[in-house]
């Protein structure tokens, strides 16, 4: 899973309550996590040690063809 702050709809809003702000702070270029980090975050979020992750994807209308 590729987390793309940039194209997070809440972006702001909701940074500081998010894993990816808690853990990280900034991230300009994403991260990538793997289907057994995200299970390790959920434990961590499901346990309330860390905020869950509250990335809101945004259409990219840039990565769309035109015509």
């Amino acid at each position: 899973m590729h987390v793309d702050c940039d194209q997070c709809a809440v972006r702001g809003r909701a940074c500081s309550g998010c894993v990816v702000t808690v853990l990280l702070g900034s991230t300009p270029d994403g991260v990538e996590w793997d289907e057994a980090e995200r299970a390790a975050l959920g434990v961590l979020a499901d346990s309330g040690l860390v905020p869950p992750l509250r990335l809101v994807p945004t259409h990219n209308h840039r990565n769309r063809a035109v015509g």
